[in-house]
């Protein structure tokens, strides 16, 4: 990596509106340009020309369906790049500009989906409560015990394999930026977020990346690991 491309990546996240546009895309799900442009206060055009630029830069990948342009993060990679940078950031809490601010970054702290897995204080609860149970180990780094194994494959249906089908590590922690506290990446951490998605034991809050757990997953989480999950998440 030379001095050049690396202040060619810095300089791509230099600029407000793409890190809104790239912030917005870690809940894992592609969004339409015009979707992008409204979030980030910016005319289509103006949104445009970012998109290409982080396209090109490699940030983003491209998706066409029809008339209309979808764009994601390129890969889990970028992902962690974002937040590993936001977990730099002074922990201080700035001054809150409405109620609506307020209630936005209280339900992100709460729960949240970190691109393809889960965050906040369910993500890192959920982290522990494996600990626990002897799924997870923490110590030198996650790693996933061959009881864990039995534990998605059994109790939630992952498919052994969907594990070790990418080069993704299949359990890896991840530094929570409102916990201070890792929760769990790598493709464990992908499966068990989209179980609980499916099942709708998790649903996800409109026009953010923060999500909810539901009456049902309150009493399913509860079940699976022999504790109650806090009603404040």
């Amino acid at each position: 990596m030379t001095a050049a491309a690396l202040a060619s990546l810095a300089a791509l996240l230099a600029d407000r509106t793409r890190v809104e546009i790239c912030l917005a895309l870690l809940d894992g799900r592609a969004w339409t340009a015009g979707e992008l442009a409204r979030h980030a206060g910016v005319t289509a055009s103006t949104a445009s020309g970012h998109l290409d630029r982080l396209i090109a830069g490699g940030l983003l990948a491209e998706e066409r369906a029809g008339r209309h342009r979808y764009v994601r993060l390129a890969d889990p990679d970028v992902a962690q790049l974002l937040e590993d940078l936001v977990v730099r950031l002074d922990p201080a809490p700035g001054p809150v500009a409405s109620l609506r601010a307020a209630n936005r970054s209280a339900a992100l702290a709460r729960a949240r989906t970190c691109y393809d897995h889960l965050a906040g204080q369910l993500g890192v609860a959920i982290a522990d409560a494996l600990t626990r149970r002897g799924y997870l180990h923490q110590k030198h780094g996650f790693a996933l015990t061959d009881a864990g194994v039995d534990w998605l494959t059994g109790t939630l249906g992952v498919d052994a394999g969907a594990l070790h089908r990418t080069r993704r590590p299949v359990a890896r922690g991840c530094l929570d930026w409102t916990e201070r506290r890792p929760h769990l990446a790598g493709s464990a951490g992908r499966e068990i977020c989209q179980r609980l998605l499916d099942r709708r034991w998790v649903e996800r809050l409109s026009g953010t990346r923060a999500v909810q757990v539901t009456p049902a997953g309150r009493v399913a989480l509860a079940d699976m690991f022999g504790q109650p999950f806090s009603a404040t998440i």
